[in-house]
């Protein structure tokens, strides 16, 4: 058993001292521990999550200061517990396959895609995904080479010997989106089998007695621990020999002062290829997400959607996530072309006023408008900006290299229609937008239909690890069964939006790229329009007026699923 109270000040490298000793005892807790033993800790904590979502997502809501009742608390309830209750269940599922001898992809349909990869069709999975997200479907890609024997053969990863531990592991958390924490926690434990100690950032400390309540099971074995504090305690942990690997959320600046160290010295040891850090990183850093929006002939409904659509990328959580639309890449000879543009400036103003409330906002914002005389400042809050005319020939742009973590969305054009067009846009994002975590494709039915195999094509041609059509990537975070993190390749001295994986609820090895998909017009207006899916206007959408009940009813229902529950979740999902 492990004392977690809350630790005294104290100097970190005597604090890093002691947290590894206790780990290393963890450690054979940990191993002893029977897959039938970790699927019961994993239940609990389930349980504890849903007992304490209330008091979680009213904590969320102090620290980004929104304000009682407010319809944005829905973000809330749909990026934490529900995150968090709709993993644990997937993870359980295949921990007991593994128990059982069983098949973990059984039931999962596998195929070919792209130059003869295999991919694993994860969403829908059950009929609840079939109902609750009708019209909606993700599949993880394998990489290259991958064979479906290999899939089956490598899949549970660690758990196939699961007391054959490995080390203990720091995870430093994010502070934007709080499932993160304890999603990356759970992956170190099940995936990496190592026992973990996990550091909040500062911006989420206020969530420690929450994360401590639903942790409890696994605190109580000493197999997790949490801490707080400053950069002083994190660096001291990260190096120290008791760590065997690290995992963080965050940005490729705080990476790499963890991993080349500061100053001149560490540009030396960039150069010369020797990092401070001695042990295995893994990281998810964000990057310019694009949002490729293919030429068609809509009507002004589908204007007005997939303005609140590409408002939605941006605004979420205030635009303080890592995956938020970043780019907007649009044909110059698109008939609809302005009308868009108007539509997306009015939706980028009518969304919900929320504070910048992630430290540094106003100084991002205010560099992104001083390095862009055509900024437009849109409404809604001081902070929305607009960079219109952006220039993906010109390599001094900031836009495509740097990661705005705020509410500011670039706008650039490309000439063409079809797939040219689609081919070009394709090529800038890979090429001149740095990071490869998400990348968004925006095409009506009818374009896809003409598009035909060159749409597959230039999708399978996309170099990132979460590719949405026709829905924001998301989604793809929400997806247990998904893989979240960058496209796999970058290297230590240019980690873009970094390195692995997390989620993976399946345990799979050797992964690319996860692919979401969704309709292009939602219920009721896609069923005048050929398109048979059922789902209204998702609850993630910025301007959704039902988001705060749906999320909180959402996360129930993951916690405790019941065919009683759905008509109340459908009913308040088509009012919004």
């Amino acid at each position: 058993m492990s004392d977690q109270t809350p630790l005294a000040p104290e100097e970190p490298n005597a604090q890093a001292e002691a947290i590894t000793a206790r780990l290393a005892t963890a450690e054979k807790t940990w191993a002893g521990l029977t897959l039938g033993d970790r699927v019961a800790l994993l239940e609990r904590f389930g349980r504890l999550v849903d007992e304490h979502a209330e008091q979680w997502v009213e904590t969320a809501c102090r620290i980004k200061q929104l304000p009682a009742g407010s319809t944005l608390a829905g973000e809330e309830w749909t990026s934490g517990p529900w995150a968090v209750l709709s993993y644990v269940p997937a993870l359980a599922e295949t921990l007991r396959r593994l128990q059982h001898g069983k098949d973990v992809l059984d039931g999962f349909t596998t195929r070919t895609v792209g130059e003869g990869q295999v991919a694993i069709d994860v969403l829908p999975h059950s009929i609840y995904d079939r109902l609750l997200l009708n019209g909606y479907s993700a599949s993880v890609w394998l990489q290259p080479g991958v064979t479906e024997q290999d899939v089956r053969r490598e899949a549970g990863l660690t758990q196939r010997d699961p007391a054959a531990t490995r080390g203990s592991a720091l995870v430093l958390g994010a502070g934007n989106i709080f499932s993160i924490a304890p999603l990356d926690v759970l992956y170190q434990l099940y995936a990496e089998n190592r026992v973990a100690v996990l550091k909040l950032n500062p911006i989420a400390e206020a969530l420690e007695p929450v994360l401590r309540a639903v942790f409890a099971p696994y605190l109580e074995l000493g197999v997790v621990e949490i801490i707080t504090g400053g950069a002083e305690i994190g660096s001291a942990l990260a190096h120290h020999p008791g760590i065997a690997a690290v995992h963080m959320t965050g940005s490729e600046r705080t990476h790499d002062a963890i991993v080349w160290g500061l100053g001149d010295e560490a540009a030396d040891r960039k150069a010369a290829g020797t990092p401070l850090l001695d042990k295995p990183i893994t990281s998810e850093l964000g990057g310019v997400a694009p949002v490729i929006i293919v030429p068609g002939d809509w009507t002004a409904a589908d204007i007005e959607h997939q303005a609140q659509h590409v408002a939605t990328m941006r605004l979420h959580n205030s635009g303080f996530n890592c995956i938020a639309g970043q780019l907007v890449i649009l044909s110059s000879d698109w008939d609809q072309k302005e009308e868009f543009l108007a539509a997306l400036r009015r939706a980028l103003s009518a969304a919900p006023h929320r504070p910048a409330w992630y430290p540094g906002c106003e100084t991002r914002v205010e560099g992104a408008r001083r390095l862009h005389l055509d900024a437009e400042a849109v409404g809604g809050t001081p902070e929305r900006t607009l960079l219109p005319g952006l220039d993906l020939a010109d390599a001094e742009e900031t836009a495509f290299t740097e990661e705005y973590f705020g509410p500011v969305l670039g706008v650039a054009e490309l000439p063409g229609h079809g797939e040219g067009f689609l081919r070009a846009a394709v090529d800038a994002a890979n090429e001149r937008l740095h990071g490869t975590l998400g990348a968004n494709l925006i095409v009506d039915p009818a374009t896809k239909k003409q598009l035909g195999d060159a749409l597959e094509k230039q999708i399978a041609r996309m170099r990132y690890g979460t590719i949405g059509v026709n829905v924001w990537t998301g989604l793809g975070y929400l997806t247990a069964h998904a893989t979240w993190g960058a496209f796999p390749g970058h290297p230590l001295d240019d980690v873009q939006s970094g390195q692995g994986v997390v989620h993976n609820a399946l345990l799979l090895d050797r992964t690319e790229r996860t692919v979401v998909r969704g309709p292009f017009r939602t219920s009721p207006r896609s069923l005048f329009h050929g398109e048979m899916t059922i789902s209204p206007k998702p609850p993630w959408f910025v301007d959704n007026r039902t988001a705060d009940r749906t999320g909180r009813l959402l996360t129930r229902f993951a916690a405790s699923p019941s065919v009683t529950a759905l008509p109340g979740i459908f009913a308040s999902a088509l009012r919004g």
